[in-house]
């Protein structure tokens, strides 16, 4: 097991082969789902394939940026060698691989964490989000669904930041990214109605403005997509320009925009968040969509696409709108 631990933790060049799909089509619902996942073999170097079954590689991060997170890598590696097995040390090297854009290698390291802790829910989340990250919406489900299971009567705990907020006050939990994720991958795979489940959860287990705004998101797009307006509207009427936002604030003015208080153009920018952006022009697009103009929303789409980040939820989201619109494109 050690022996495996460490070249998942140290090299992170082996790849997984995904199950298959067959496209889109309807589950016994009858909900619109997107491809859940690829199947085939990565070229070298890329560390996924889009739902348009084009290779993905990580971003040229900047040389502080690479410097910085690298650093910060090897601490971990150095905190689990002297701890092998450690739970916290397994996840802290996991989570500085992603940061680093080796998202295979943290799906490995998450996966011998899990069979090291199994009963720790943490791997499963953590796992999740890169499934995610990967465009494994299925294995992503399968490992939520079982780390919500794991959650029931377990208290909640906050999780530590591994790229903090300005003010370096970790905003998230246990609970709610387990819920969020689970949420994410049901919206992406086109199940909204088990998206809307997840996010009712998700948002009850908020604990400050910024965990809400982000549910709140979600769950307006989601009842919006299932044509429950009145509800979607509810959402809203919590949502002000006076909440107490430290990293959120996309959502919070995405939620501005759904209420009317804020127009298009006052959202999408040329700024240099580039993950705030794909964020913004996802909503907007999404935004367009659900009140009818589906040409507007697909050329924002496609400008996503165009300019990633291609790891972004945003750009994701993008990649399954656009698998929906046109399935000829999927893999």
């Amino acid at each position: 097991m050690t022996h495996s631990l460490f070249r998942y933790a140290l090299l992170g060049t082996f790849t997984l082969v995904a199950p298959g799909c067959d496209g889109v089509g309807e589950d016994e619902r009858g909900s619109e789902v997107a491809p859940p996942t690829v199947t085939a073999e990565l070229p070298e170097g890329a560390e996924a394939l889009s739902l348009l079954g084009e290779p993905l590689y990580p971003a040229t991060q900047s040389g502080e940026a690479q410097a910085a997170n690298q650093a910060n890598l090897d601490a971990a590696l150095a905190d689990l060698a002297a701890s092998p097995g450690d739970a916290d040390a397994l996840i802290w090297v996991g989570r500085r691989h992603g940061y680093l854009g080796h998202y295979q290698a943290a799906i490995g390291v998450f996966s011998e964490g899990h069979e090291w802790h199994p009963d720790d829910p943490r791997f499963l989340r953590h796992r999740g989000h890169r499934f995610l990250s990967t465009r494994r919406l299925d294995l992503a489900i399968a490992d939520l669904q079982q780390a919500s299971a794991m959650i029931e009567d377990r208290e909640d705990e906050v999780e530590p930041d591994g790229q903090p907020n300005r003010l370096g006050i970790p905003l998230s939990t246990l609970h709610f990214n387990i819920w969020y994720h689970l949420g994410l991958a049901h919206y992406l795979s086109g199940d909204f109605e088990l998206a809307h489940a997840a996010y009712r959860e998700c948002h009850g287990v908020s604990r400050n403005d910024d965990s809400r705004v982000a549910a709140s998101y979600w769950l307006y797009l989601i009842l919006r997509r299932l044509g429950r307006d009145a509800e979607a509207d509810e959402v809203l009427a919590e949502v002000s320009d006076n909440l107490e936002i430290i990293e959120n604030t996309a959502y919070r003015d995405l939620l501005l925009l759904f209420k009317g208080e804020l127009r298009p153009e006052d959202l999408l920018s040329e700024g240099d968040d580039a993950l705030q952006n794909t964020t913004v022009a996802y909503g907007v697009g999404a935004w367009y969509a659900v009140n009818g103009d589906t040409e507007q929303a697909g050329q924002i789409w496609d400008r996503i696409l165009e300019t990633g980040p291609a790891f972004a939820f945003g750009y994701i989201a993008a990649e399954a709108e656009v698998a929906r619109m046109d399935p000829s494109e999927g893999p």
